[in-house]
């Protein structure tokens, strides 16, 4: 196999299993009715359970950078994704709230290193000239991979119940984590020389957690990551009890907004390269405000249809964001840090999983259970990753990505 069939091999193979963890994920926000109903939990609780994931999954980023840059990005994938894959499998055996918790606390460890884990290998195949955009491309599996779940975890539930739909996905990621074994393996042989001169340098985290650049990043990634955390994990319920959907057209209204997500991310990169050179904050600044425009442009949203149109206009230009965001971080960092440092800004963006749909649970109580105050919450947010946004220098940034390029070349 040569050398650029085989890293679209890796790159497709990444992006198949990033869409079995959105699948994995995604089926919480959608069994939650179901699960609350069980348990007889009220908003506040079903918010900790979809939050009790997010909080383990927030905390374990930038450890888990650290393991994929020390041991190797394979590595760390296919531990990853095996034990995502059996907590989920767990998850359809819960008893109790408490366990329940539990278990998805520990299904946020298992899916903790994988983001950085799959954009580092992305990195090391590409190369840094293409860095932005393949980094940009491998995160629109997010939403394709959301878009995917209420088309698959809808019909499981209403067909088999919702705890036998986690144990069929779970043991659809056993099942995929083979065939990365077996596949990946004879192509990565070429990189043993040159992941063991990486495993050589050493993470400086205090120069980063100093870096004033970093913060700004991972500001935005925390406010827009609110959007998609508090939507995700909400939507679904909102359809049903607001505007009363059954679950059968969950299936076809939910993957929408997911769709035009996944087409904001995958081409963000390429309109950052093409049209915003040397003034990326431009494009994270404009997609941001936009997103707060149509976010509360949803909320002002009198029909069901009209909720869906701006929710899909929102989630496309929050993508653009998202992923922007990650491929211009991606420029300033070198590889040898790679993985720790995407793992530090994805803390900021898995906070935002923890601290929203909680939120917005609380707020939902708190109102009786009118959802408005819950979306504007998210309209604070994305306010807050436009201001930050702004504060970005271009100077600044022009000459880390020279450094990083310079380092690349050198390393070569």
């Amino acid at each position: 196999m040569t050398k650029k069939n085989s890293k679209y091999l890796i790159f497709a193979l990444l992006y198949i299993a990033y869409c079995i963890l959105y699948i994995d994920r995604a089926a919480m926000n959608i069994a939650i009715s179901s699960v609350a109903r069980d348990f007889g939990l009220n908003a506040s609780q079903s918010g900790l359970v979809l939050s009790a994931f997010y909080i383990s999954y927030a905390f374990i980023q930038v450890p888990g950078g650290w393991l994929s840059d020390k041991f190797g990005s394979k590595i760390v994938v296919i531990i990853s994704i095996v034990m995502w894959s059996i907590f989920t499998m767990f998850t359809g055996f819960s008893w109790s709230f408490t366990s329940l918790i539990i278990i998805r606390f520990m299904f946020g460890i298992g899916e903790g290193p994988y983001t950085a884990a799959s954009l580092s290998e992305t990195s090391e195949v590409f190369g840094y000239k293409n860095r932005s955009k393949a980094t940009s491309s491998m995160l629109s599996s997010n939403y394709i991979g959301s878009a995917i779940a209420p088309v698959i975890v809808a019909p499981l539930i209403i067909a088999f119940g919702w705890r036998l739909t986690f144990h069929v996905i779970g043991i659809l990621g056993i099942a995929f984590v083979i065939v990365y074994y077996i596949v990946v393996r004879p192509i990565r042989k070429n990189k043993i020389k040159s992941d063991s001169k990486k495993v050589s340098k050493k993470f400086n985290l205090s120069n980063i957690l100093t870096n004033k650049m970093v913060w700004q990043f991972i500001i935005i990634t925390l406010g827009i990551s609110m959007v998609n955390k508090g939507l995700d994990s909400w939507m679904p319920t909102y359809l049903l009890k607001i505007r009363h959907i059954n679950i059968k057209s969950i299936s076809y209204l939910v993957p929408l907004p997911f769709i035009a997500a996944g087409i904001g991310a995958f081409s963000s990169g390429w309109i950052m390269d093409r049209f915003f050179k040397n003034k990326e904050k431009l494009i994270i600044a404009l997609s941001s405000l936009l997103t707060m425009i149509f976010v509360f442009e949803m909320y002002n949203a009198k029909s069901l249809t009209s909720v869906i149109i701006f929710e899909v206009i929102a989630y496309f230009f929050k993508s653009i964001t998202f992923a922007s965001t990650y491929a211009l971080f991606s420029k300033i960092i070198t590889q040898d840090n790679y993985g720790s440092s995407i793992g530090l800004l994805n803390f900021g963006g898995q906070l935002a999983g923890f601290i929203s749909p909680l939120a917005m649970g609380c707020l939902v109580d708190m109102f009786n259970g009118s959802y408005n105050a819950a979306f504007l919450f998210l309209v604070f947010s994305v306010g807050i990753a436009f201001v930050a946004s702004l504060t970005l220098n271009s100077n600044e940034i022009r000459k880390k990505c020279e450094n990083a390029e310079k380092f690349e070349i050198e390393t070569v």
